[in-house]
């Protein structure tokens, strides 16, 4: 009993001196309970990630997955899995705080901008994040990614963010129908119907965004998780008793999801199936120029980026593990592993991983080492097993949360010098065309070619990095791409 107990006091001490636990002012207990709390926080991904991967067929007519109907519970067990080895793998290797999952932005970008358009096959779309992951791991190892960094100017990357929020909060609006056409010429859009919401699932969007409201300003942990799981609930209740249905036969009724019981598959072994099914190379062969294939892969790039930078620093900053310099020892480590996070999240078909800034939730509940990322990925590996409940929550329940995120992902443009017109029209071009023209990448062009425009315009050419002249006129040539196609017969 004796050298049981020394040995495991051993192998504590190994792995307190792994972590630097103590060295770091921490205990075991604070890691596992900041480890959950972040678990917790950002849990909602594994229910959010299919609703906006799921429902958008390809060119072909296939949903995610290969499948001629949307499979939430398979895209659910992919995201958790991916999301749990990640994070697993941040904690053993970075030795950091800080959690991966799909990235949200570049998941409605993957699904919107790539798919939607018509553009790509799922498969297709996944090999350029694959492709892109690539980039930024070579990047990442040859040191470069600061240089590219610093290119795209700071006002235009908080621009991109909040642009991205925008264009969720649309789709939510717009999928729950709060916000319709009013099949009229009148006007291009209405709220409600007239004016007034008088279907159940708009009203229960309503409710879910004045509850996650709510919660997030009571600083509730797992607000998002919380609001989702609440209305999911409530929407049940409603549909037992009021009957609403399908849109298919009710007008009134839910967009996608019924909120209901009958007819579900209990069986809690997760579908693994859309792991791997990824075309590396299709998107070269499928139909569309390689110009435009080099321009979206960019968009990607741009996109999935910069956000690593400074999630990093900022839990960096709250769990005072910065060095002088104001970023973490081990941020090349960090920087690997996020890379790779878009590289694993394109073969497994649920777009780019990325660092969630939702880690700091963790590291103010106490978690300081890479113990807490493990345990956030343990929890991440359990919700494979209960991805299948995913194919039960209704979108009007669940998309709400879409509309807190753009918030969250608003909330950059503070610090945007709005009276510098310079940087300021570049800025609301990027925010204000992604929702309105439904396109991510249009947003990202206009947005770099009226910055280099404007910069010229006032005499500062010079300030223009070389990468930012390069990607204005890749996007010029890109958006006049059908029309020099038609003149030179291309």
């Amino acid at each position: 009993m004796a050298t049981a107990t020394k040995e495991n006091t051993g192998f504590a001490q190994k792995l307190d001196a792994y972590f630097s636990i103590s060295a770091r002012g921490s205990s075991f207990g604070q890691e596992v309970r900041g480890g959950l709390t972040t678990f917790f926080t950002m849990a909602y991904i594994v229910v959010l990630n299919p609703l906006i991967l799921g429902f958008v067929p390809d060119k072909a007519g296939n949903y995610l997955g290969g499948g001629t109907e949307p499979n939430l519970g398979m895209i659910a067990a992919a995201t958790a899995l991916i999301a749990g080895v990640l994070t697993v793998s941040m904690g053993a290797y970075a030795r950091f705080p800080l959690a991966l999952a799909t990235g949200l932005g570049l998941n409605a970008f993957v699904a919107y901008g790539l798919v939607g358009s018509g553009a790509l096959a799922w498969p297709e779309a996944m090999g350029l994040i694959v492709l892109e992951g690539v980039l930024v791991l070579i990047l990442v190892l040859t040191k470069l990614r600061l240089a590219f960094l610093w290119a795209v100017p700071m006002a235009l990357k908080k621009a991109i963010a909040a642009g991205i929020g925008l264009f969720l909060a649309f789709i939510a609006f717009w999928d729950s129908r709060l916000v319709n056409d009013p099949g009229s010429d009148a006007v291009p859009s209405q709220f409600g119907q007239g004016g007034a919401i008088n279907t159940w699932p708009t009203l229960l969007f309503v409710v879910g965004i004045v509850v996650g409201g709510i919660l997030l300003l009571r600083k509730v942990k797992g607000a998002l998780l919380i609001s989702i799981l609440g209305v999911t609930v409530l929407a049940f209740v409603v549909e037992a008793i009021a009957k609403v249905g399908s849109v298919q036969d009710n007008p009134s009724g839910w967009a996608l999801v019924v909120p209901t019981f009958t007819g579900q598959d209990w069986s809690f072994a997760p579908d693994l199936g859309l792991l791997g099914q990824v075309s590396i190379l299709g998107a070269f062969t499928s139909g569309p120029a390689v110009l435009t294939v080099l321009l979206l892969i960019f968009s990607l790039f741009v996109v999935d980026f910069f956000d690593t930078m400074g999630t990093m620093t900022a839990v960096g900053e709250e769990a005072h593990l910065n060095d002088e310099v104001g970023v973490p020892a081990n941020s090349q480590e960090i920087l690997i592993v996020d890379s790779i996070g878009a590289i694993v999240g394109g073969v497994g078909g649920v777009s780019s991983n990325t660092a969630y800034i939702e880690s700091a939730s963790g590291v103010g509940d106490g978690a300081r080492t890479g113990l807490a990322s493990v345990v956030t990925g343990l929890g991440f590996l359990v919700a494979v097993f209960l991805s299948p409940l995913a194919n039960l929550v209704p979108f009007e329940a669940a998309t709400p949360v879409l509309v807190l995120v753009g918030l969250m992902m608003l909330t950059g443009v503070v610090d945007i010098d709005w009276k510098d017109y310079g940087i300021a029209i570049p800025a609301f071009l990027t925010m204000i065309v992604m929702p309105f023209g439904y396109s991510i990448a249009a947003g990202i062009g206009l947005g770099f070619i009226a910055y280099v425009i404007l910069q010229s315009a006032k005499g500062d050419a010079k300030q223009v990095k070389p990468l930012m002249w390069l990607a204005a006129g890749a996007f010029a040539v890109y958006f006049a791409l059908p029309a020099l196609q038609t003149v030179f017969g291309l």
